[in-house]
């Protein structure tokens, strides 16, 4: 009985062992196979009739033979001059030159703003508005009208006008103040008076007024940080006007608006009035306004004194061809872009 189950237990760890040995040779048919990183796949250009570079090696099995796992055959091969068709195409793909785009192209490398960008950001609008204005021909750069939509220009240098009116584009301020009485015409006074600056507090960038008050004297002077502009306003070559409102007390001979246009002579020269005219009269007291283009210091009052009639309070009512109208006493306002259009073609900008 040990004898047999011994025999069994041996014939069984042979059976074990046969069937070990069955799967080790499994292994060694195997191993001829190369690895799946190891296989080389036929790139073409064999030579006919000859032994094939396959995807198996030239001693592994077939792919269609029997045993080999029902792997799907190798995908043709490709020729040569397909591989240097696409290698070339791929190349001229690369290498093409850039093409130099136009400006209006989306995308291009542009230079300066939209016209109608420019314009709206000026006040003119919004840019659909700013576009109608474009296409009415009402809008010029550099001495020349444009009528097609996206124009690029440069704010800094490009001078831009609509309806002949020049666009401040620039990162300028303009603004009117109506100076109370009593307030010097300075931006800061060392004394510690009411001064200009006391009413543009609080401001991106800093402003000049251009040209003076007297102190009592009441009305529009202009402030900005445009120093061409201020220094054009004021000088005596461009001859802007400024008018004022006198009151005086009477009674006024017929000829005195005669006497200021011919000339008052004062210790510094001839004074001129360009205008003269009442605009009122109760009894004695006369309300009268007087233009010129003088910028004497105290011209106005120097000149009815002169002419017998001493002013008891004077009022500037227009610098150029901004008016104050109904501003109120110690308000600023800022100008439109309308007449800051007009105060530069008043000194040719």
């Amino acid at each position: 009985m040990r004898s047999s189950g011994r025999n069994s237990r041996g014939t069984g760890g042979r059976q074990n062992y046969r069937g070990a040995g069955n799967g080790r040779d499994d292994k060694q048919k195997r191993a001829g196979r190369p690895r799946p990183e190891e296989r080389r796949y036929d790139v073409g250009g064999g030579q006919p009739g000859g032994p094939k570079r396959g995807g198996q090696g030239s001693g592994g099995p077939k792919s269609g033979a029997k045993g080999g796992g029902g792997r799907k055959p190798a995908a043709p091969a490709r020729p040569r001059e397909y591989e240097a068709q696409i290698e070339e195409r791929n190349r001229a793909r690369h290498d093409k030159p850039r093409v130099k785009l136009p400006k209006t192209f989306p995308g291009a490398e542009q230079e300066g703003e939209r016209l109608q960008k420019v314009l709206a950001r000026a006040g003119l609008g919004s840019r659909r508005a700013c576009e109608e204005l474009i296409d009415q021909a009402r809008v010029e750069v550099n001495g020349r009208i444009v009528t097609e939509q996206g124009l690029r220009v440069d704010p800094e240098k490009d001078e831009i006008k609509v309806d002949g009116l020049t666009v401040a584009t620039q990162s300028y301020l303009f603004f009117a103040l109506n100076k109370p009485a009593g307030v010097v015409s300075t931006m800061e006074d060392p004394d510690g008076r009411q001064c200009l600056g006391d009413y543009v507090t609080n401001r991106e960038t800093r402003l000049f007024h251009v040209g003076r008050l007297d102190t009592e004297t009441e009305g529009i002077i202009l402030l900005t940080n445009h120093g061409e502009l201020a220094h054009r306003l004021t000088h005596p070559r461009y001859g802007v006007t400024k008018t004022y409102l006198a009151a005086i007390q009477g009674p006024l001979p017929r000829d005195l608006g005669k006497r200021l246009k011919d000339g008052i002579p004062l210790e510094d020269g001839y004074a001129r009035a360009d205008h003269f005219r009442v605009v009122q009269n109760t009894g004695k007291n006369y309300l009268v306004e007087v233009s010129l283009h003088e910028g004497r210091k105290h011209i106005v009052r120097r000149m009815l004194a002169e002419a017998g009639f001493p002013v008891d309070k004077l009022v500037r009512t227009a610098f150029g061809p901004i008016a104050l109208g109904d501003q109120k006493s110690g308000w600023l306002r800022r100008l439109t872009n309308t007449e800051v259009g007009m105060l530069m073609r008043e000194v040719d900008l």
